[in-house]
């Protein structure tokens, strides 16, 4: 139980300490963040369930005040900012990217992951934030897909780097992959 509680907070501090990474915002106030990064690795780390808690505890810090959203932003005023829809689904992102590596049998934890930061981290994430963006901007759902799509190939490549970070976990310390030992200990069948 420690552990896990200890393991949810360091992914949610992880998450929080990539939006301070530098970022650059686009002109319609969606900036380019590694926090992310942090969601896809939160999912792909922990598993769907702790992954969410992760993504979870630093939405609640963010609402309580704390200014963790990438450029200083926190409080409920960010909940209701063009990005607002993007924040909201990072819990979402993180549980699907870690059901995703916990079903998907893959001989490579580390193509399971990067995988599963795609589906997780790209395509559900991006639905809330686009959905987020054209409720606040007054856009259509279309309108609003075109203008986030921009972000594509950063989140692919924070994809990739979910994958590699994931495959060397997996190879130096396997243990703190509870997900990848218990697909290798069923006997099912792995592509």
């Amino acid at each position: 139980m420690e552990r896990n509680i200890a393991q949810i907070a360091l992914f949610a501090a992880m998450i929080a300490a990539l939006g301070l990474v530098p970022q650059i915002t686009l002109g319609f106030g969606v900036p380019i963040t590694a926090q992310t990064l942090g969601v896809m690795l939160a999912g792909a780390v922990l598993g769907a369930r702790r992954g969410a808690a992760a993504a979870g505890l630093f939405l609640l810090l963010v609402a309580l005040g704390l200014p963790l959203l990438a450029g200083g932003r926190g409080g409920l005023g960010a909940f209701v900012a063009p990005t607002a829809g993007f924040a909201l689904g990072f819990p979402v992102a993180a549980f699907a990217t870690g059901l995703f590596v916990e079903h998907v049998r893959l001989r490579s934890a580390g193509l399971a992951a990067g995988l599963g930061a795609v589906f997780g981290g790209i395509v559900v994430l991006y639905v809330f934030g686009a959905t987020g963006l054209a409720i606040v901007a007054r856009k259509s759902l279309l309108e609003a897909f075109t203008l986030v799509a921009v972000f594509i190939p950063g989140d692919l490549l924070k994809a990739a780097i979910t994958g590699m970070l994931v495959q060397a976990l997996a190879r130096l310390r396997p243990q703190t992959l509870a997900w990848h030992r218990q697909a290798a200990g069923t006997g099912d069948l792995r592509l």
